[in-house]
């Protein structure tokens, strides 16, 4: 069994929801974290909660000068964690450009700032552990999700590339798809949110998948399967399942 003790973890998205309640389960486990957000103040008082050694960078996944700073700052890690989510419930017909690009360029392409400033280290060291945050909905267009959606089906195409671009290596990279959990941002929504879980639950089944060596978890299980089958669904019949 892995050893976590010793691990250096950044994990970005820790202020809130699901990257806090995270954040306490893996400092439990004896984790050294390195905690962002751009909340300076939620930061700090996270790490003062926490059992094990920690530390906060503030940090703006869209700015990439400010990845940069931060990266440099916190210098080598053993893996990091992306958790940074931002969220609007929103049709095509209500179009808002700005909520639409603060999506994409926070939850995809924040990722993608963030990799690149910590995989080329791990590639030459041969080490590493990448975890990024899908959602069910980025399997397949689903009415209502403009942004979010196609945020995160490019995290999950993104997560798919670097495993098989990585698969020879050590270097363990993992994609996890929730459901519903109930944040803040989900309190947007005006729709039942069937299965919806606590941060807390969701944390424990994140950090459970994280020890394991798999690389795709999709969560919880009987909901996820209505997203993946869905696939396989033709349009015809889809599409008229979301009028």
């Amino acid at each position: 069994m892995e050893s976590w003790k010793d691990k250096r973890y950044w994990l970005i998205g820790a202020s809130e929801g699901l990257g806090r309640a995270l954040a306490k389960t893996m400092s439990n486990h004896g984790i050294e974290l390195i905690l962002s957000s751009r909340s300076e103040k939620r930061l700090k008082e996270l790490c003062d909660e926490l059992p094990s050694k920690a530390s906060y960078c503030c940090m703006d996944v869209s700015n990439l000068k400010d990845v940069k700073r931060a990266a440099k700052s916190i210098g080598e890690v053993d893996g990091i964690i992306f958790l940074v989510g931002a969220y609007w419930p929103l049709r095509s017909q209500d179009w808002d450009v700005e909520k639409i690009e603060t999506m994409c360029d926070t939850n995809f392409t924040g990722a993608a700032r963030v990799i690149g400033q910590v995989l080329p280290t791990m590639i030459k060291k041969n080490r590493g552990h990448i975890v990024l945050t899908g959602s069910l909905v980025g399997y397949r267009g689903l009415a209502g999700s403009i942004g979010y959606g196609a945020s995160k089906a490019g995290i999950m195409y993104l997560a798919e590339t670097l495993y098989a671009d990585l698969f020879n290596t050590n270097i363990k990279v993992q994609l996890i798809n929730p459901g519903f959990i109930d944040t803040r941002l989900t309190k947007q929504n005006k729709f039942n949110m069937p299965f919806i879980m606590s941060p807390e639950k969701a944390a424990n089944i994140f950090f459970n998948f994280m020890k394991k060596s798999g690389f795709k978890k999709d969560f919880p299980f009987l909901f996820s399967m209505i997203f993946r089958l869905a696939r396989f669904l033709p349009g015809w019949i889809y599409y008229r399942l979301q009028k």
